[in-house]
């Protein structure tokens, strides 16, 4: 990925971690995007996943800063927490959840723009493809 994208995304994440309201903000979009989203988080400590989120994102710049080998040195725990086999997240909530990332951006990123958005978008693609490219368990994981 381009620096200038990664400066871009690195930028704004500062801003929007500045922001008190921003994973409050994301919260409230993605659950009431779908009942899907609402029952999977029915039980959820949000203190806590609310720290996972924020460790997420500075994971994904890490993720898009080397698309080659950070994808698997990053993300394969989570890869496998959010797979079929455990957590069961599939693609169609990805969508949600990047639209509502995507939301929370805009409302809570002062200077957001469309290379804001783009850089955003770009930046989750990366770490989000790793995830779905592996929801469902390789071929000697599943009793692993």
């Amino acid at each position: 990925m381009n620096k200038q994208t990664l400066l871009t995304f690195e930028e704004s994440l500062a801003r929007c971690n500045e922001s008190p309201l921003f994973l409050d903000r994301f919260y409230e979009i993605f659950l009431s995007s779908s009942p899907k989203v609402q029952a999977k988080f029915a039980h959820t400590d949000f203190v806590r996943q609310k720290r996972a989120l924020r460790a997420s994102l500075h994971l994904m710049l890490l993720v898009a800063e080397d698309e080659v080998t950070g994808p698997e040195r990053y993300l394969r725990d989570l890869a496998a927490q959010h797979s079929k086999a455990q957590l069961d997240i599939g693609a169609e909530l990805y969508d949600l959840w990047i639209d509502s990332l995507l939301a929370a951006v805009k409302e809570c990123d002062p200077r957001h723009d469309s290379r804001v958005a783009r850089a955003w978008e770009d930046v989750m693609m990366v770490g989000v493809a790793y995830l779905l490219s592996h929801y469902h368990p390789q071929r000697g994981e599943a009793n692993a």
